[in-house]
Parts: C-alpha cells; structure tokens; sequence
C-alpha cells in the first residue's frame, strides 16, 4: 500500500484541525462488509474531525516565513517560492475514516435540493472594497506608473479573512444566497484577481498566502454558514497552490473542507458543477499534482515527513470526490472522467492498497480504492487480473488437495478449465462442457477443437471466442437484434422457455474479462451499466438483477429513430392529445405476431397528454430497456458474474467494463510498429520499412480492417497496443499462392507473414499498397500475387 494509506504514530494535533484518534481498546472485530467506494458521503470524513485543545500548532510560524519582503524587479512576474522554516516539525493529524455501509456509490444527487444545514444568521459583511472596474483600473496604472500599492492594498485586505472575501466577491453583498443553484459570487471578477494574483510582486502574493493563513487559523465555534462555503470555494481556486512551497497552506485548506457537514458538501458540489470548464479543470489537475508530488516528491526535503501529514492524500482525495460528483451530475460532463486518472498510482503497490479496502472496513486505513475514480483503468486492469489469477490458483490448489485426499494421481489437466468442443456443433458443445464444468469457470483456460492436434497456448482459446461469438451474434440465430443505425447489438425480446444460451453469453464475457481477451462485441453503454446494478451478486434472489435507471439517451445509443421520435414528443408545442392519439400501450412483433403490452395498468385507457407524456416517455424506455428483455438480461447477468465475482468489479465505471470487454477504439500505428516482434526480419529491413509506409499510410478505417483482419477485433487492449504481441514472419511460400494454411503448430503470437517484397522499385510501395488493401478488405478477391496474410504463427 502507498505511505499515505498507513495509519499514522499519535502526534500533537494542530489546534485548528483534528487530533488523533483514541486508542483502540481490544482487538477490532472482522469486518464482513467492504468500505464504501467514496462520492460525498457525510460519514467519509469521520478521522478527520476530532481534536484536542491547548496545544501549539506549528502551523502559525508559517506567519512569519511569509512576511512581506522587498524583492528583486526581475522577480516580479514570477510565484512566490516561499521557504517555511522547521516544516518537518509540523503535527500529524489523523487519516480520513470512512464509515458508511452500502457498497454501491452514492451520488450527490440523490441529496434534496431542500437537504441543508440549519440556516445560521450571515454576518454583517464589510464595505465592498473595490468593483471589477476599480481593481482593473489599478492594474492598468500600474504599467504606466510601476506603484502596486493600490494593488497591494486590494489583496491586503480581500484576503485577510473570510468575510472580506465574501465582501469583495459576492454579487450582492446584502443577499443570503443560499441556493445550491447560485454560489452568489462574481466569478469573473475572481477569475481577473487570480490571473493577476501571478504576475505581482513577491511580497503581495506572500501577503496573500498570509491572509489565508489567518483565515485558516480561525477558532471555529459552531456550522459553517454559506459565507464560510464560499470563502472556501474562492480560496480552493488560487493558482499559487501549484507551488509545491504552498503545500502545507494547501494541506489545511484541504482537510477543512474535507471535513465539512454533508449538507455543506451538497453545497460545494453544485456550486463546483457551475465552473467553466477551463477552472474545473484546473481544479482537478491542481489536486491530481499535490497527490503525485505528496507520494513521489522531486524533493523530499520540500515537505513533512509522512509520518506527520498522513492526512494530506486523504484530504485532497475527499475534495476530488466532489468535484467528480459535480462532474458526474452535469448531463454533459465539464472534463471526461479518464481526466480524474492519476497515472501515478499505477507505480504504487496497487495490490495492498486493495487488500486493504477489503480487509480494513471500519478502521482508519487510507486506501486508494475507495476512491476508484483516480485510478486508471491501466491500474483496474492489474486489479482485476492479478485478483484473478489468485482465484484460479486458490481453486486449482483446492482441487489438487481434494485429488490427493482421494489418493488419486494428481494430472495438470485439473488445473485448466478445458473446453473440447466440435466446430461443427460449436455453441451446443460449449453450453454442455460450460454446464458440466461449472465448478472450473474460475481456472485457466484452454480449448481442444476435436479431431485437430495443436497445443493451446493462446491462439486456440482467441478462436473460439472469435467463432463463437460470431455464430451467436448472427442475426439468424434470433438472440440478439443488430440496429443498423447505431451499429450495435441488443438483447432479443421475444420469450422462450430456456435462456441458457444468454447466461452462456454472460459467460463468455466474464471468461474474456477473466483471461484477458478482447471480444468483437458491439452492446451498447447502457448495457454495462445495467451489468453493474448491482456490481456484485445479491445474497436474496428475490431482488432482480440488471435493472438501472435509464433515459431517452440510453434509447438513443440503440434505437435513434426511436428515441427522436420520443424528444419530439416531449417537446411538441401543440395538443399532445390529439395530435399524436396515443395511450400507456405500447406493440412488439414476436414471431409475426403483433403483442399489445401495458405501461402501467390500465394504459390502454389511458391518454398520452401534455401533462403525463414524460411519464409516458420514462415508462415506455423502461419498458424496452429494462421489462422487456428482463429475463434475458438476467441471465446473462448472471452468466457474467459467475465467472467474474469480484468486489474488484466495484471499481469499475460502466465505461471501463465496456473497454476490459472489447477494447478501446483509440489505435495508434505507431505504438504498434515500436512493439512489433518479427521473425526472418530485422525491422530495418527493406520489406518492413515498405510495410509500415503503407500501414501508416492507411486512412483509420483501413486500419481498423487491419488490426481485425490480424486480430479478430479492430479495438486494442487495455494495456495497449503492446499488449497485442503483434508479430510479422517471413513468408518462405512461392509468391504465386493467395494463401497460406497453417496447421499442426504452437499458437503463440497473432501473425502476419509477409514475403519478400524486396523486388518493389526503391522509395515506391504503390503495388504493395494495392495488394495489400485487397487483402484485407472483407470479400475481396485476391490477386495472384505476394499477399500478406493472418496466420497462427509458430
């Protein structure tokens, strides 16, 4: 686990922050449940908010290292550097403790919009200093005339305190604003002051710094009131936090709002989702760097020991859970949540930081992994896998002890899933050895096509999820409807006695997921969002699985048509009535027959209005994203989870399941080119050097055709393009053959083998383009001529 997540030696508490926790008396009982995963929670910041009084902070002789100080001119237009003496001496303070219960994440806008704090009385604020205009006149004398005392007077007394703040940026200074819905404060007028805040004199910014420092020291008695959220939400966006000198300052800012009331949480997060785009942004960054730099600093000597500011990581960690509840709850996100991934966790020991989320419910550990949002998908990955691969050795190891038990000859056959199935009957074989080897879904995998000899040692496995999957995915088979407008599959809804074969899907997925397989799969977003509600299998099985909430968008993603036709619905400025005649009853087409279903009883009498279409639009996307197809969904559900029953799942977002499954669309020729192996070539060879001209010449679209012509899938891993082990042979075969069959070898690599095109005129590969295109384009014929091909490689 990372330092930041070790619970910390008692130390004297700063007097303006928490104290450490009391000793814990016995031994604390075992936890069955798992620590949240953090969005906003009021009872995420319980470590944080004890304390005990009459001790000294080392905190306030930060004071004096900031005094103001006459600088050089030349320094003018750069931040402060500020050098706080005895900093390794500053007290510890206790570790964010999480506390609350349910395993699914909670977001803030489940909160009512009435949820708030008892409204204290605002206090009486100062006299505004000066307007927007004001501070932007001052700025302007100062380049004909080099006084900043105008300027120096303005930061002075903005941010000598709270209410000073309040006073020089709230919109109205005489108004409460207390709506989540309006911060109340002039975000253009503090956006001007923070963008001039950089380019003064050394000694106004250490004024500021100072300001805050104050401000932060304040004997707090009682709630915050708004005026105190907004201070907080102003001083969270000062640039000069990006100093890593301003740590310290930042730290405490930090775990003051980490250890506000929920209702105050409730306030922040709103008010977060109403920035720009630009400042969101930077917010988050912002934090992003003090985490890296906390865990890996350039200069350690630049901050406290560990030891005493093991609440720093935590702090901040809090913080950016709201902003990424506020970036969650705005229909189109302000940043994409892969804009929250702090790559530099993927260095840290990923496996204890999530042993310790399991293991340590209702203690005082930090870990990473109750905030999942800041861990790459690259990270989850390595979770996932290596939770994985523990599995199949926990269960192969179960079933060579049951052998030996037995007194029978243990055989390594028993530590593999093994799948011997007939392409001639290849998805009744699978279903069968699926269902009768139900107990070894978790082992290894491996495949036998009856009748061929070859040794699996990859290759063999990809081709029958390749062929597999295409065969249940044909429109012939009846499972699945393909939507020519979305390019994308979804669940059939006509009714049958057995479901089987979409658990044997759910499978396939997890055992894709589980081996680290990309699948040719095109479901649509909502569809991995369904198959996290919830992310881990409920104990009653009354509760239906596979249900989540869903809209117009949603319905979008399969069926726009549809969907457009229900926007339009909404938005008809006319009699909805009359119009458009329709009622709560809604037809499907199963098998030639026209089937009348009800949204809600009676919705056959029931009139679509103006007044209930909304309703009607909500039931009629649940009724086909959720009712309709419930049987089906369930099974493949529970298909999935049973082959991936991992609390790693709680980590995901519906969006990383879907690129763990089938891969990201993102290519990038160049990565592959670096990692490619080769066989009977050097990659400085005459031949590759014409390979990749054309290759890298490709339009994307050409491209794809080529990474699903080698691979059986036109997305690339997770882990990138060097985890295809892309390889490229020599094809020693007579030029005059379209194609070569391999058989009887060792899967190894997916493969391309090449022959040699070293009689192509110099600095021209105009031929080899055209052949090469031809080659890859689905249905073509294929010249009499040197064509690269896809073979299982040796």
């Amino acid at each position: 686990m990372s330092e930041a997540g070790r619970v910390p030696s008692p130390a004297t508490p700063l007097v303006v922050a928490a104290a450490a926790p009391e000793e814990r008396k016995g031994k604390e009982p075992e936890r069955e449940k798992l620590p949240p995963i953090v969005s906003a929670g009021a009872g995420a910041t319980a470590g944080l908010d004890r304390g005990a009084k009459g001790q000294i902070s080392t905190f306030s002789s930060f004071i004096s290292a900031i005094s103001p100080k006459k600088e050089a001119a030349e320094n003018r237009s750069s931040p402060a550097h500020l050098v706080f003496p005895n900093i390794k001496n500053v007290r510890d303070q206790p570790p964010i403790c999480l506390d609350v219960r349910q395993k699914q994440r909670v977001s803030m806008d489940a909160s009512s919009s009435e949820m708030k704090a008892p409204v204290l009385p605002e206090p009486i604020l100062p006299i505004q200093p000066k307007t927007m205009k004001d501070f932007q006149e001052d700025v302007e004398k100062v380049k004909s005339s080099g006084d900043w005392k105008a300027v120096h007077d303005f930061y002075l007394t903005t941010f000598d305190s709270f209410p000073e703040l309040n006073a020089a940026f709230k919109k109205d200074a005489t108004a409460s604003f207390n709506t989540i819905e309006d911060s109340g404060i002039n975000a253009k007028f503090v956006n001007a002051v923070y963008d001039t805040l950089l380019n003064t004199p050394q000694d106004i910014q250490k004024t500021v710094l100072k300001g805050i420092i104050n401000s932060l020291l304040r004997e707090w008695k009682g709630p915050r009131t708004k005026d105190d959220l907004r201070a907080y939400f102003i001083l969270l966006q000062n640039p000069q936090f990006n100093n890593t000198s301003t740590y310290v300052i930042y730290a405490h800012l930090l775990r003051q709002i980490a250890t506000l009331v929920e209702a105050d949480h409730h306030f922040l997060v709103h008010w977060f989702k109403k920035l720009s785009q630009k400042r969101f942004k930077q917010l988050v960054e912002r934090l992003l760097q003090f985490i890296s730099l906390r865990l890996f600093p350039a200069k350690p000597e630049e901050f406290p020991p560990i030891t005493k500011c093991s609440w720093w990581i935590p702090s901040a960690a809090k913080v950016l859970a709201l902003l990424n509840t506020a970036n969650n709850l705005v229909h189109l996100p302000l940043i994409p949540y892969t804009d929250f991934y702090n790559s530099t966790l993927d260095h840290i020991d990923l496996m204890e930081e999530y042993h310790t989320w399991q293991n340590f419910g209702n203690s005082h550990r930090f870990s990473f992994c109750q905030y999942p949002f800041v861990i790459s998908i690259a990270a989850k990955k390595i979770i996932i896998q290596r939770d994985s691969e523990q599995q199949m050795i926990n269960i192969a190891r179960q079933s060579l002890v049951d052998k030996v038990s037995r007194r029978q000859r243990p055989d390594m056959n028993m530590l593999f899933l093994n799948m011997k199935v007939r392409r001639t009957h290849l998805v009744s074989d699978s279903l069968d050895e699926l269902t009768r080897k139900r107990a070894d879904l978790k082992k290894k995998l491996k495949v036998t096509f009856v009748g061929e000899a070859g040794l699996d040692m990859g290759g063999l496995t990809k081709e029958w999820f390749l062929l597999l999957i295409r065969q249940i995915f044909h429109p012939d088979y009846g499972m699945f409807t393909y939507h020519k407008d979305s390019h994308c599959h979804w669940f059939s809804s006509f009714k049958c006695d057995n479901y089987s074969e979409f658990r044997l899907v759910g499978i396939l997925m997890g055992l894709a997921v589980y081996n680290s397989i990309t699948l040719d799969i095109r479901f649509p977003p909502c569809c991995y969002k369904k198959l996290l509600s919830p992310p881990i299998i409920p104990s009653d099985q009354n509760i239906p699985v596979g249900i989540c909430s869903v809209t117009v968008d949603d319905l979008c993603q399969i069926m726009p048509e549809l969907a457009h036709g229900l926007s339009e619905l909404l938005s008809h400025e006319g009699n909805v009535e009359e119009d458009f005649y329709s009622t709560f009853q809604v037809f499907q087409e199963e098998f030639g027959i026209i089937k009348s279903y009800n949204l809600k009883p009676g919705g056959d009498k029931i009139s679509v209005t103006n007044q209930n279409r909304k309703e009607y639009v909500q039931l009629y996307t649940d009724f086909l994203l959720n009712k309709s197809i419930y049987k089906q969904f369930a099974a493949f559900y529970y298909g999935f989870h049973s082959v991936c029953a991992s609390n790693a799942l709680m980590l995901l977002r519906p969006e990383e399941v879907e690129i763990l499954v089938c891969g990201s669309p993102d290519l990038d020729m160049h990565a592959l080119q670096r990692s490619t192996q080769y066989d009977g070539y050097a990659k400085t060879d005459l031949t590759i050097k014409y390979f990749w001209d054309v290759v890298l010449g490709f339009p994307l679209d050409l491209q794809k055709k080529l990474l699903h012509f080698t691979t059986g899938s036109d997305r690339v891993p997770v882990g990138g393009m060097a985890d295809l082990n892309f390889k490229i042979s020599k094809n020693e075969t007579s030029t005059n053959c379209s194609r070569v069959h391999v058989h009887n070898v060792q899967v190894c690599y997916i493969c391309i083998l090449v022959p040699c095109w070293c009689a192509a005129p110099i600095n021209s590969s105009a031929p080899i383009n055209s052949s090469f295109t031809s080659g890859i384009t689905p249905n073509a014929i294929l010249p009499p001529s040197c064509l690269p091909m896809i073979g299982p490689g040796v």
